[in-house]
């Protein structure tokens, strides 16, 4: 018999390349498209802030247009995700719910209580992978069960699955009328809400609005220009940018207002008819490829967003200073080119990757020695494109303590700027000029980044040593074994990369 079918939107908040609900809808006699608004979920796990939050009701409200045109709508139902889900199942006699399958572990755990609940009130439940190119299992199936730590090891593993699977069609308003729409008052009963009913501050000026139909146009407009996609290399991109000299389309990778499958196939057309492109890491594909590989680390790694407890992360003793991390957070540091920075993305929910590069190395392992997760939670809150995995991965890179090993390689806050905006344009539009109330440098930077640099040393020479002892014992707890794999691990991880 065809279901009745919740269909919950989480992450994919769009109608083109959506297998799931295309599952639903080709089972399905009646879909009700559902976006459960969890507040406390989106504020004690998302952490996202006030642009996040407006790029999040832009995206549904266009969602809501788009389902409306195919004749059918969305339902934004206020509550937490269990007892929401329960209600509805009852109320609508629902037999199937499907959803996008996702790796985070908030995510895995939400889905595994809904399948809980399908057990207990007899509805089928119905996950598939949208969000990524691959299904990480398979990745880390094929490399023994753990994940690749190198960005060329996961390369290699992706040559023996071959390319990701193809986007699925476009739905069309006959796939809608197949399955009757929910009626037209429940839409008006479970509409999309204004920020205001939410109590959400003013939006800033961003360049950016929320959305799968912004999405792809931004997706046509670069693709437009096929010599800048064949010749795309990310070192060449433009740091100090106030409009992204990237796609600038992460925000909507991000939320799942576009397909990341969608992308890399219309980039692959493009390479096709082009005599010469760039290749990974450095072209567009290479960028995508690069988010899969810290989607595949991230699922297979505990704490991935800790260190404490993260198998692959150097342990690190950081400094607390709550007064410096604001000033940092705040846009204080005295460092002007730092400040515009971190105004940027308090104003718009966007920098561009080498301004957080720098902004990252400030405040970590370059000058202020203050732990990679303070970081992690400030772009948290303030990116629009802030991702569990990506942000979490970037982080651990940029402060060494993952991934990346050449930690004498050090962003000076001075000399980058000036190298970069040489006119100071870029920190002049950001309203950030040296005066006579602009605060002096908070550190020295030669003395702090020399001192620091001594710090890191240590720790990767004790962290070796201890390894080392542990690997030499013929008999040892498995408290002493886990410690030692999980030092071994990290440093090789670092030097080989």
């Amino acid at each position: 018999m065809p279901h009745r079918t919740i269909h919950l939107f989480r992450k994919g908040l769009r109608l083109h390349d959506n297998p799931a609900l295309l599952a639903a809808l080709e089972s399905s006699e009646v879909v009700y498209p559902v976006y459960i608004l969890d507040r406390k979920f989106m504020t004690s796990v998302m952490h996202i802030g006030a642009l996040r939050w407006h790029f999040l009701l832009q995206s549904l409200e266009d969602l809501q247009k788009n389902l409306c045109r195919l004749g059918s709508g969305l339902l934004v139902i206020q509550g937490e995700y269990e007892p929401v889900v329960r209600d509805h199942v009852q109320k609508w006699n629902i037999t199937q719910v499907t959803l996008d399958a996702e790796m985070e572990p908030f995510y895995k755990e939400m889905e595994a209580n809904i399948r809980c609940l399908g057990g207990e009130l007899g509805f089928e439940v119905l996950s598939v992978v949208g969000h990524s190119l691959y299904d990480t299992k398979r990745i880390l199936d094929l490399n023994d069960g753990a994940p690749p730590l190198t960005y060329k090891r996961f390369l290699h593993i992706l040559s023996l699955l071959g390319d990701p699977e193809v986007p699925v069609r476009n739905l069309t308003a006959e796939d809608f009328q197949r399955c009757r729409p929910p009626d037209l008052d429940l839409a008006e009963c479970y509409r999309v809400p204004l920020p205001a009913d939410l109590k959400i501050p003013p939006e800033s000026i961003s360049p950016w609005r929320g959305g799968e139909t912004e999405g792809l146009q931004r997706l046509e407009q670069h693709l437009a220009d096929q010599g800048w996609v064949a010749n795309f290399t990310k070192p060449r991109t433009i740091p100090n940018s106030l409009l992204p000299s990237t796609t600038g389309l992460s925000p909507y990778f991000s939320m799942g207002c576009v397909s990341v499958r969608t992308f890399f196939y219309r980039l692959s057309n493009i390479y096709a008819q082009a005599k010469h492109h760039s290749l990974p890491p450095v072209s567009l594909q290479g960028q995508l490829l690069w988010r899969e590989f810290f989607y595949t680390v991230a699922s297979a790694t505990p704490n991935f967003t800790k260190m404490a407890g993260n198998p692959i992360c150097l342990q690190i003793s950081w400094y607390e200073d709550a007064e410096r991390l604001h000033k940092w957070k705040t846009a204080q540091t005295g460092f002007p080119w730092i400040d515009a920075i971190m105004t940027q993305l308090r104003q718009e929910g966007w920098i561009h990757h080498l301004a957080r590069h720098a902004a990252a190395c400030f405040l970590t392992r370059g000058d202020l020695w203050i732990s990679w997760e303070e970081g992690m939670k400030v772009f948290e809150e303030l990116l629009l494109d802030a991702d569990y995995s990506i942000n979490a991965g970037n982080w651990m890179w940029l402060s060494a303590s993952a991934f990346f090993h050449q930690y004498t390689r050090i962003f000076c806050p001075v000399r980058f700027g000036k190298r970069t905006d040489p006119e100071g344009q870029y920190i002049r539009l950001l309203s950030v000029v040296p005066g006579k109330d602009y605060p002096f440098p908070m550190v020295d930077h030669k003395e702090a980044s020399d001192h620091n640099l001594q710090l890191m040393k240590h720790v990767r020479e004790e962290q070796y040593r201890t390894a080392q002892l542990t690997r030499g014992k013929r008999c040892c707890t498995s408290e002493e074994s886990f410690a030692g794999s999980k030092v071994k691990q990290c440093f090789v991880f670092n030097s080989i990369l």
